[in-house]
């Protein structure tokens, strides 16, 4: 579904009937200015830096990432927390805990993201890794600049795969995202997506985001699809620091 924040409802909306949502204009001008003074203040750590990230995404630029801090959070929270989020999440069973991992991104010429499922595999052998941590239950993005031009690229594609196959070539594009000033993106977990890269002729431009998950943490006897375990790194928003839900 890709709607106009003010015709959104979300106590109507569900992500078991639309496993993509876009919202366009969810941010007002004030708002993605606050994230800006923030991203001003923030510790950011480049890709080049981060020998695991770099490893699971080769020659992806050199993009930046950084914690959010809990104030900042916070604001976040309250502004993202829907009803249909808090559904979604709950209606899977057996839940003893809930997580949330956001951080901040920035994007400039040449940076991009590969094709990737948000499930993390076993490096050496390709395969999810059979644990029961929090499980990634719902993607989020959103975008926090000012200004983006068509032939800037840095476009979220997002795919859907034929039943049956699990091969990445058997993936078909069922949604492409420009990166407007004030989207929220949402999506279930696990679905192929990437992050198109962005044009030299964005110049000194950088499309800056939050991105991260809504998860669940199970007992293991529990567990629910070894296709959906992941490990929780960096995670500086978490259950009990901040509601995940909108009261």
């Amino acid at each position: 579904m890709h709607v106009e924040f003010d015709q959104f409802d979300a106590d109507k909306f569900s992500f078991h009937d639309h496993q993509v949502l876009v919202i366009d204009n969810f941010w007002s001008a004030a708002e993605r200015k606050f994230f800006q003074r923030a991203m001003l203040e923030a510790s950011w750590k480049a890709l080049h830096d981060s020998p695991q990230l770099r490893a699971t995404f080769p020659n992806c630029g050199n993009w930046l990432k950084a914690d959010i801090a809990r104030s900042e959070g916070t604001v976040l929270l309250n502004r993202v927390g829907l009803s249909c989020i808090r559904r979604y999440i709950e209606s899977f069973p057996g839940i003893v805990g809930r997580h949330l991992n956001f951080n901040y991104y920035s994007y400039g010429a040449g940076d991009c993201l590969l094709t990737h499922d948000d499930v993390v595999r076993d490096h050496q052998e390709g395969e999810p890794i059979n644990y029961a941590d929090p499980l990634r239950r719902l993607a989020l993005v959103t975008y926090l600049h000012d200004e983006w031009q068509p032939d800037w690229g840095g476009e979220l594609i997002i795919y859907d795969m034929a039943q049956g196959r699990r091969s990445q070539s058997d993936l078909s594009i069922t949604h492409c995202i420009a990166p407007k000033p004030g989207a929220l993106v949402l999506f279930t977990v696990p679905r192929y997506h990437r992050v198109c890269r962005v044009d030299a002729v964005s110049g000194t431009s950088k499309r800056l985001s939050i991105a991260g998950w809504f998860m669940t943490e199970h007992q293991p006897e529990t567990f629910a699809s070894p296709h959906e375990s992941h490990t929780h790194i960096d995670a500086p928003l978490r259950a009990g620091e901040a509601s995940p839900y909108r009261t």
